[in-house]
């Protein structure tokens, strides 16, 4: 999409308009493929999948819109313990946003309690801690009075502390679990600050509260269906509901469609390309009004496991 200069002018005061209304109570960034990257959002995934596992995924969202979020994710996690009923693990977060750059990275950590003796039933506990780093440079803004006080002192590499928890239980076929990835008063970007030349543009985050659920069917010997939901909530921000009906046929090919309730469709696909490698590829059609002034959101997602001659296959991990 080609903007004209009125369009283009139209585009900078929306995105402004939606880093005014978020600054107060500021989100994480959002992902299509959650299903895949729970260990960022729950630490007590860490270690589920039984083998050494490192995961890549990176997100363009609102494709033409200058100054829009651009995030990538990094995470690695391995079980450990006497029973391997221990997970260690590490999480690294990028997300850019205007004139904002925040990153994170923390270590993950869970204990897993086996609920049946001869079938996977694991209730798992999860703790996460690390450092978040925001960087705020309002020379990349494009201002109408460059000598605005406002406007003159940037953020430079504050560093704060992330804790987080979680709890994950799992079967073979069912998962659900519940976190919180940061309890402790990490702060962010806020333009709100700015009526008080005094303050950093900077505010407390408020909690975000997590809820992830998924159910494996299998409808024959070479397609199973699962549908799975995320929940987020954020107090003085709206509800963000994500549904998503997902297929895996031949435990090679994946195909499904996504919704964010009031926000967005999605399409995904994956393909396991080996036993140790799986790629996934999502693409979000927004259903507001800044479809008219970008061209939808990517995200693209790699997964890594290595296996040793003790480890079995697991067919399929559909998370």
């Amino acid at each position: 999409m080609i903007f004209n200069i009125q369009k283009a002018k139209w585009a900078y005061l929306i995105l402004l308009t939606i880093i005014i209304h978020t600054g107060s109570a500021q989100q994480d960034p959002q992902y299509t493929q959650y299903m895949y990257n729970t260990q960022i959002v729950n630490p007590a995934y860490a270690g589920s999948r039984e083998v050494l596992s490192f995961g890549v995924l990176g997100r363009t969202q609102w494709v033409g819109l200058d100054g829009s979020p651009q995030t990538g994710t990094f995470t690695v996690n391995f079980p450990t313990g006497l029973y391997k009923n221990m997970g260690l693990g590490m999480s690294i977060v990028h997300d850019q946003i205007g004139p904002a750059i925040e990153s994170n990275a923390v270590v993950d950590y869970s204990y897993s309690i086996n609920l049946a003796p001869y079938t996977i039933s694991k209730l798992s506990f999860g703790l996460k801690a690390g450092v978040d780093m925001l960087d705020v440079d309002y020379s990349r803004l494009e201002l109408s009075n460059p000598n605005d006080f406002s406007f003159q002192n940037n953020v430079d590499q504050k560093l704060y502390l992330q804790v987080g928890a979680g709890i994950y239980y799992r079967t073979e076929k069912f998962y659900f679990g519940v976190s919180v990835p940061n309890f402790l008063n990490s702060k962010h970007f806020d333009e709100s600050s700015l009526q008080d030349e005094s303050v950093n543009n900077i505010a407390v985050e408020r909690l975000h509260y997590f809820s992830i659920m998924g159910y494996v069917f299998d409808l024959s010997p070479n397609l199973k269906f699962k549908p799975a939901t995320l929940v987020k909530f954020v107090s003085g921000s709206p509800l963000q509901w994500d549904m998503s009906a997902n297929f895996l046929i031949h435990e090679k090919f994946a195909l499904g469609a996504s919704y964010r309730w009031n926000a967005s469709v999605s399409a995904l696909a994956g393909f396991q390309i080996s036993k140790s490698i799986f790629a996934g590829v999502a693409y979000d059609y927004q259903s507001t009004t800044i479809e008219d002034y970008s061209n939808g959101s990517y995200e693209v997602f790699l997964r890594f496991d290595v296996f040793n001659r003790l480890d079995r296959v697991l067919t399929p991990r559909f998370f």
